[in-house]
């Protein structure tokens, strides 16, 4: 592992580039103890504080533990799509919110990969999908629901959704995917106040998963995608009208 000290980029964050793709290459494995900070800033000739800020860089990233006592220290943790999730979401959500792409786009993406989990979630979904679904569906007719409570709601429908096809690579992806809309899905919820529409159209979806039908649910997740991009548009064209 070695690093450069005539690039200008942050010595902490080289020096944690460089554990993380010895980690990825399988120079350290799962569990393994990292050298101690004096050693490794040794290693890296920089200073232990130096080399402290890099440990918590990739604990940050959840590629490292540390523990306390006489056998502790700086261990490689074993990283499960689950684990790296939040911040999956936390990426993407600040993608969407800084205009790196439109929300256009975002929802374009997240229907395409969701109609993508169509037919493995119609083949796989189980009955605690289902339910799961359907709880949110009920939850969202309710007519005291805040409309934030109505857009995490939206968020659990789909989550359950994209559970369903048993494949976790595509539960991590959807999940910036679903979740990074919500802020923006707010905001459109608040100003369109249209969940009719939207209920039925869950309906549909859960219904045809109910029935193993593939087909079906992708064609009503497209209903919902016209539905959701239709909506955007005149809330966005609404609040151009406005100065300022």
């Amino acid at each position: 592992m070695k690093i450069d000290p005539e690039n200008p980029a942050d010595l902490s964050a080289q020096i944690a580039a460089a554990i993380r793709d010895a980690i990825v290459d399988g120079t350290l494995i799962v569990d393994e103890r990292l050298p101690s900070e004096a050693e490794l800033a040794e290693q890296f000739a920089v200073s232990r504080p130096t080399v402290r800020e890099a440990l918590k860089r990739l604990a940050a990233q959840s590629l490292i533990r540390t523990q306390r006592g006489a056998t502790g220290g700086a261990f490689v943790n074993r990283l499960s799509f689950e684990a790296a999730q939040p911040q999956q979401i936390t990426t993407s959500t600040l993608l969407l919110s800084m205009n790196a792409v439109s929300f256009e786009t975002a929802c374009e993406a997240r229907y395409a990969l969701e109609r993508a989990c169509a037919p493995l979630s119609a083949e796989r979904r189980t009955a605690d999908h289902l339910a799961t679904m359907r709880a949110e569906i009920h939850r969202q007719g309710h007519p005291g629901l805040t409309d934030e409570a109505f857009c995490a709601s939206d968020v659990a429908f789909h989550r359950a959704l994209v559970d369903g096809a048993g494949n976790p690579v595509l539960s991590y992806q959807l999940a910036g995917a679903v979740e990074a809309m919500q802020p923006l899905m707010n905001m459109i919820t608040f100003t369109a106040r249209s969940r009719g529409k939207i209920i039925e159209l869950h309906t549909s979806i859960t219904d045809a998963l109910e029935r193993q039908n593939a087909a079906a649910t992708q064609s009503a997740l497209t209903a919902l995608e016209t539905e959701t991009q239709s909506l955007a548009q005149s809330v966005f064209a609404e609040r151009a009208k406005k100065p300022g």
